[in-house]
This record gives structure tokens, C-alpha cells and sequence, in this order.
């Protein structure tokens, strides 16, 4: 299934197959939205130092600013509640809340964030929050980073300091963001903060963020007692097809799912790495840091998987010249492109495959799950009339809302849809060249403006709750 709603019938229609509890999102991050960099205590993080690389974002562009979050956040949240969601997925900013990464919380750091708490909750919406999306104080990147031990235990401090103070009010929590993109984009391919590139730093920190997660959720469990606590990780994760029936390609196939999928959802819900995995960074020389008690504490039973899908792929075994190794004498794990429909972000645009993981994640980890991000950035613009066209972004919506509701039917455990994301905001190495927002953003004004997505999003939403209504 790929792009299948025809542009001309955007309408918004009541979504078959979702349960009267189902829950309807929108999600931001902090360093995307937020700015006030250097306001009320707030220390640098990595982001704010890997901006500052020439260049390593487009047009050397930063989240100082950003959105205006910090400032706006009111109205901001007016904005959420005319959405008609009853969630709104957020994430903390640890060098806002714990400057430096060490010692006691930061009370105007915490005030900003119970704040915004009451005022969803004054709106009838439930906060979710994300307690770490990339934004890693630079003082533990200059004692080593997530490849560093240590780190994994500061985050458990800075997680409770968190839920000390809001886990009496808000009961949906989520560990970490995308720990692949932490580890492999950050330390491995230098793409994103930190820009380290090695391929022992990366595994070093995959093992520490997941103990880092491990350790904060025991913790978090044990505080919460018998008060309301779902528990989750959020994890970037797609299919993995093989271009052909070949050896090779289905061996490319089960080395890209290894790196990117089990070699995540392994540990944290059996309590193992995969021992295919283990063996292909033996190959390369390469072995996790674990410890005694360390799967022990990946371990730790969760109540929600989060799932951000934006795409699936096609892999081969050979290089476009046949080859089955590469320059390193390495096994290929090729990506193939398709002939399909693509975002601004030139990623392919494959819904069916939304379907395809739901079911596979359903039968392999029996977890309920929610997706906690899915979205495309396409280059709309303000119109003559104040509107903002975006029949792309909107046939995107629909076609993955539609392939939940079809996991949904095929026996997955799927409870709740947030949009990626509210609001145009940084786009990280991207700088603010593309747009994921159902809302527009002005940056020089910072004026907010409904896209015709968020209008078709926030009817979608009223329509199927009133068929639980009936």
C-alpha cells in the first residue's frame, strides 16, 4: 500500500477499526521547539555545541531560538487543545532541568515544565513525556558521552529528579528517544551531535543508552509504587525487504533488522542481544560493554512500546558493481531505491509497510504499542488567502492512519496515533530547511498557522469518536 488516497478526496472521514479508547496525538521535542537557550539556568547541551560546527547543519542554523516555546508555551497549548487531541507527546530538556548533567534539579527549569503540565491538563489533555530526545548536556559529552558508563547512571538521577516532580500529575512516560539515532547518527556516522565517528564509540553507547533506560525505568517503578505509571521507550524502526529471493539479499536483510530493530527490542524485552548481531561486531572486532545485572535492568518490564515509523526499505546483498563486500571487506547492506512517492526529506513513502512492521512487532515482542511519531516534511507555503495547502501531507496522514487501523485488524495491539509533528520547528542537521509541522511556523514572526492537515487531522478525530459516541 503506498500513497493510495487520491488527492481530490481529502475529506475527513471517521476511521474504521479504532477502539473508543484509542488515543489521538500530535509530538515535539524540546531542543526543536522550545528555544531560550541560555535562559533560567539552562547549560548547553550537545546540540547547541554541534550547531556551532561549521558546517554540520544547513546554514549553520540552531535551536537558540527556535520556535519560541519556552515564551509561548500558553497559547501554544491553546493551539493543542483546538486539535482535538487528548495527548500531546513533549519532551524534557536535561540541561534545562539539570544543568551540567550532576547534582539537584533546577527549580525554574522544573517550573517551566509543571507550568505547561497544568495548563494541558486545565485543557483536558494528557501530558506524555519524553525524558530524553538527543539533548545531552555537554558537560557528560566532555566526560565521554553515552560510550561512557557513567553516563547511563546520571540519566537515571536526572529521570527521577523528573519524576519526583511531576510524576504525581502525569502518568506516561517514555525513557528515551530513538536510541539508534543517538548512537549511530551521534557516534557512529557523525551526522548528528555529537558528530563522532566510530563504530566501537556507537555500540559502546547503544548498550549505555539501553542500561540508561534500564536503570531509570527500575527506578521509576519503584518510586511510582501503586500511584499510575505507563512506562514506555520510543524506537525508530522500519522493514527490512529484500530486493531479491537472493542469499545475499535476504542475508542484507537480516544484518539491517539486526542493527536497527532486535538489537534494540532484543534486550529490552527477552533481556539478550541477539547472538547473530553479537557475532557480526565480533567480525569487526568489536564487543558490548555489558556487566553482570546489566540485562537484567534493560529488562525491565515496560507497558508501551513507542513507535516513530516514517519509511521501509528495500536492501540488497551486492553493491550496484555485484560485488557482495565493500571497500572494508565487509558484508553489503545496500539500500535500494524505488520507484515510489517521496517527502522533502526524499524518503519513500510506504504506509503498507507501517502495517507489515505493527504485525511483526505484535508477534515477536507482545507489546502494546504506540506511534509516538509518524509524519512527512513536504516544502508547503502560505497562500494568497492565509491557508496552507498540504494535500501531500494530508494523504500521508490518512494513508498511515489507515494502515494502523489494518494492523489493528490483522491482531496488533496498537493504542494510540500522534502526528510528527505540531508545529514546523528545527529540523536538526536540516537546520530549518524542512517542514514536519501540521502547523506552520513563521520563524520571523513566529505567527502560527493552521495547514489545511491539521484542520483534515483535527476533523478525522472528532468523527471517529463520535461513531463511539452513537
Amino acid at each position: 500500500m503506498n500513497l493510495v488516497t487520491p488527492r481530490s478526496s481529502l475529506q475527513p472521514v471517521a476511521v474504521q477499526g479504532l477502539p473508543a479508547g484509542f488515543r489521538w496525538g500530535v509530538a515535539t521535542s524540546s531542543y526543536q521547539i522550545e528555544g531560550a537557550a541560555g535562559e533560567d539556568g539552562r547549560t548547553p547541551s550537545i546540540w547547541d555545541t554541534f550547531c556551532r560546527v561549521p558546517g554540520a547543519v544547513h546554514n549553520g542554523e540552531h535551536g537558540d531560538v527556535a520556535c519560541d516555546h519556552y515564551h509561548r508555551m500558553p497559547q501554544d497549548v491553546e493551539l493543542i487543545a483546538g486539535l482535538g487531541v487528548d495527548t500531546y507527546r513533549f519532551s524534557l530538556a536535561w540541561p534545562r532541568i539539570q544543568p551540567g548533567g550532576r547534582g539537584p534539579a533546577n527549580a525554574k527549569g522544573l517550573d517551566f515544565y509543571k507550568r505547561l503540565v497544568d495548563e494541558l491538563q486545565d485543557k483536558g489533555v494528557t501530558p506524555w513525556i519524553t525524558l530524553y530526545h538527543w539533548d545531552l548536556p555537554q558537560e557528560l559529552e566532555d566526560a565521554g558521552g553515552w560510550p561512557a558508563r557513567d553516563t547511563a547512571y546520571r540519566f537515571a538521577d536526572y529521570a527521577m529528579l523528573a519524576h519526583e516532580a511531576l510524576g504525581d500529575r502525569v502518568e506516561h512516560w517514555t525513557t528515551l528517544n530513538e536510541p539508534w539515532c543517538s548512537a549511530m547518527l551521534g557516534y557512529a556516522y557523525g551526522a548528528h551531535a555529537p558528530g563522532r565517528t566510530d563504530m566501537r564509540d556507537a555500540m559502546g553507547a547503544v548498550h549505555h543508552l539501553l542500561l540508561g533506560h534500564g536503570l531509570a525505568a527500575r527506578r521509576m517503578r519503584e518510586a511510582a509504587g501503586d500511584n499510575p505509571l505507563e512506562l514506555g521507550i520510543t524506537l525508530n524502526l522500519g522493514t527490512a525487504t529484500p530486493e531479491t529471493d537472493s542469499e545475499a539479499d535476504r542475508e542484507a536483510c537480516r544484518r539491517a533488522d539486526g542493527m536497527g530493530t532486535r538489537l534494540y527490542l532484543d534486550p529490552i524485552v527477552h533481556g539478550r542481544y541477539p547472538e547473530d548481531v553479537v557475532r557480526d561486531l565480533a567480525d569487526q572486532g568489536i564487543e558490548l560493554p555489558v556487566q553482570n545485572g546489566d540485562l537484567e535492568a534493560v529488562a525491565t518490564p515496560l507497558d508501551v512500546l513507542g513507535v516513530n515509523f516514517y519509511r521501509g526499505a528495500l536492501f540488497s546483498g551486492v553493491t550496484e558493481d555485484g560485488s557482495p563486500t565493500d571497500t572494508d571487506g565487509l558484508p553489503v547492506v545496500r539500500g535500494v531505491e524505488r520507484d515510489l512517492p517521496r517527502t522533502a526529506m526524499d524518503w519513500e513513502i510506504t504506509p503498507g509497510e507501517l502495517t507489515d512492521l505493527l504485525v511483526r512487532l505484535q508477534r515477536d515482542y507482545a507489546l502494546p504499542t504506540v506511534i509516538t511519531e509518524n509524519g512527512a516534511a513536504f516544502d508547503d507555503t502560505l497562500a494568497a488567502d492565509g491557508s496552507v495547502p498540504d494535500s501531500d501531507r494530508t494523504a500521508y496522514l490518512a494513508d498511515h492512519i489507515a494502515a494502523v487501523s489494518e494492523a489493528r485488524a490483522q491482531g496488533a495491539d496498537v493504542r494510540g496515533y500522534f502526528a510528527w509533528s505540531l508545529m514546523d520547528n528545527f529540523e536538526w542537521a536540516y537546520g530549518y530547511d524542512k517542514r514536519f509541522g501540521i502547523v506552520r511556523v513563521d520563524y520571523d514572526t513566529q505567527e502560527r498557522t493552521l495547514k489545511d492537515s491539521a484542520k483534515w487531522y483535527r476533523d478525522t478525530i472528532r468523527l471517529t469518536r463520535n461513531v463511539h459516541q452513537d
